[in-house]
């Protein structure tokens, strides 16, 4: 998934990570270069819903989510934890 809004410099990817652990989301999350933060996931359905509603509103009391796109990708990687990158 793709998230747009004030999502550098602000926790995002660490405080996206906290969400990931307590939900037992595995993946990773890293920034890009137009401001945005890519984040690759893996759950149960009911988890990864709550898991995307929470990224949604912002993990990060200082960040605000204005864009969320999100694809499944059936050829993603199979992670055993969640990790900050990029």
């Amino acid at each position: 998934m793709n998230v747009q809004g004030r999502v550098q410099g602000v926790g995002f990817r660490y405080m996206t990570k906290m969400v990931a652990d307590k939900l037992g989301i595995t993946g990773t999350v890293r920034n890009e270069t137009d401001g945005s933060v890519t984040i690759e996931a893996q759950g149960d359905e009911e988890t990864m819903e709550e898991f995307i509603r929470q990224v949604k509103a912002s993990p990060s009391p200082s960040g605000r989510v204005t864009y969320v796109d999100v694809q499944d990708d059936s050829l993603m990687q199979t992670y055993e934890n969640f990790k900050v990158t990029g």
